[in-house]
């Protein structure tokens, strides 16, 4: 029994297992299908090649169909010179025709060799290609020679100015001199100082004619009115303080800065001012009714340059995180945000004439068009960092620097044209040659500046100087910077 066991046991185990209808029916479709396509396989991987080669072929003429010859074209062109590098260009040379050839003296090598030649427009050219008495006898044709286009830019050229000397020193203050602003009458002009004292000075003599006192820290702005008699300073003590001209003290103040203000405006048309400071505000002030019109927030740092103007951007803003803002007056926000600076803008200059200004950093001065703020060029040539810009009717743009260097630039060109260490009073250490703050007079013929040795000093034009002893030497690749 146990071995009839073992034999079935070992006769079902050899037996072919057998599969199911579903899975033979799949192995049916799988052995049709094989058989259907497997005549066509090759084919279809042919026109999948073309196909990938025409695509490949349609995607180079598209992208590269204008360089692809250019090399191949400019082989060409040099191993073969002659009128064929001509083609395609400005500059056409009509061929000159060939000569009869039954014409006495003449020869077929003469007439293709002729047949070559351009013809020349003067008549030692046309002599030179050999023309015969009759030929040039025969009228000519009109040739036509077209202008050759030059693609190079025009590049400025830079005027002349004179260099600025030294004309006085003034002194009177106790501590450094921050600002300063010139009077309409062009007859006297103030300055503030870190001694807390605003100094009113004649600027024919440079005598002093009143000390004021009012703020408790240093005088870190000052502006005076065109239409009113008004003059207004700003400090470190968080002051805006409204002057009386005519009586010589303060009648107005304004409160509303959490720090120190560093720098106010008054604008041209409109009874308004505009004071900013270490809060990183600028604010808009009614004048006569001390309110707050706006506080015009955005800046991440300090604001220590505010400028206003007449037309848009009434209001400019340079600040310390780098940045130059145009402000919509009417609205209280920011038109226009300038990132071309890489430091600290501490400097602003309005072109008392072209719709132009410019800022002064560490890193250039950038020069631009309003109202959207378009971008010009730079203006370079000094290694410092620059405190103030001034530019007058003259298209002189002056700058100072941290470390007392006296700049000057053609507002054209950029073409620096004055670059010069001030000397600082005797007494004074060789640091306290800084420059502040700068302001030209009314008629843009004197130059003020406000400087660390606690001096003010003017500047003129030296009338000695002449185009052939300070002749130009402008470098127009100061221009080529792009941002």
């Amino acid at each position: 029994t146990c071995t009839r066991a073992l034999v079935l046991a070992r006769r079902v185990t050899m037996a072919p297992a057998k599969s199911s209808p579903a899975v033979e029916l799949a192995l049916d479709a799988q052995k049709r299908a094989r058989e259907l396509f497997m005549a066509n396989r090759s084919a279809d991987d042919e026109d999948l090649a073309v196909a990938k080669r025409t695509r490949l072929a349609a995607k180079i003429a598209a992208e590269y169909a204008a360089v692809r010859d250019m090399n191949v074209k400019k082989a060409a062109e040099s191993a073969a010179p002659g009128p064929k590098m001509l083609e395609g260009k400005e500059e056409k040379l009509l061929a000159l025709p060939a000569p009869h050839t039954g014409g006495p003296g003449s020869s077929n090598g003469a007439a293709s060799a002729s047949s070559t030649q351009p013809v020349r427009t003067t008549a030692a050219g046309a002599a030179e290609g050999g023309l015969s008495a009759e030929e040039e006898a025969e009228p000519t044709q009109p040739t036509r020679q077209l202008a050759i286009r030059s693609n190079k830019p025009k590049l400025p050229t830079p005027d002349w100015h004179a260099p600025w000397k030294l004309s006085r020193v003034i002194s009177g203050h106790l501590g450094w001199v921050r600002c300063v602003a010139v009077d309409i009458s062009n007859k006297w002009f103030a300055t503030g100082s870190a001694d807390r004292t605003i100094k009113i000075w004649d600027l024919a003599s440079g005598q002093l004619r009143l000390t004021l006192t009012g703020h408790v820290e240093a005088v870190r702005g000052i502006a005076i009115s065109d239409r009113h008699p008004y003059m207004f300073t700003v400090g470190a003590d968080k002051k805006v303080l409204c002057w009386d001209l005519e009586q010589n003290k303060v009648i107005r103040s304004y409160f509303g800065h959490l720090s120190g203000v560093y720098s106010v405006d008054i604008h041209p048309k409109l009874d308004i001012l505009v004071s900013a400071g270490r809060d990183s505000t600028a604010r808009v002030w009614d004048m006569r009714t001390r309110s707050q019109i706006h506080v015009l927030g955005g800046h991440t740092h300090p604001v220590p340059v505010v400028r206003c103007q007449a037309a848009e951007p009434q209001i400019i803003t340079g600040s310390m995180d780098a940045t130059v803002r145009l402000w919509d007056l009417a609205a209280g926000k920011a038109r226009t945000v300038l990132t071309n600076h890489k430091k600290g803008v501490r400097a602003l200059a309005i072109h008392p004439d072209e719709y132009t200004f410019a800022s002064g950093s560490a890193d250039n001065v950038k020069k631009w068009v309003c109202p959207d703020g378009k971008f010009l060029h730079n203006i370079g040539g000094y290694d410092g960092i620059i405190n103030a810009l001034a530019v007058n009717h003259g298209n002189v743009l002056m700058g100072g620097t941290d470390d007392g260097q006296l700049l000057g630039w053609d507002w054209k060109t950029g073409h620096l044209f004055q670059h010069e260490q001030v000397q600082v009073q005797p007494g004074s250490l060789d640091s306290e040659a800084g420059i502040y703050a700068m302001a030209f007079d009314r008629t843009g013929s004197r130059l003020i500046t406000c400087e660390a040795d606690k001096t003010i000093k003017i500047w003129k034009e030296d009338e000695m100087a002449t185009p052939e002893t300070h002749p130009i030497e402008f470098d127009p690749s100061i221009l080529r910077k792009r941002y």
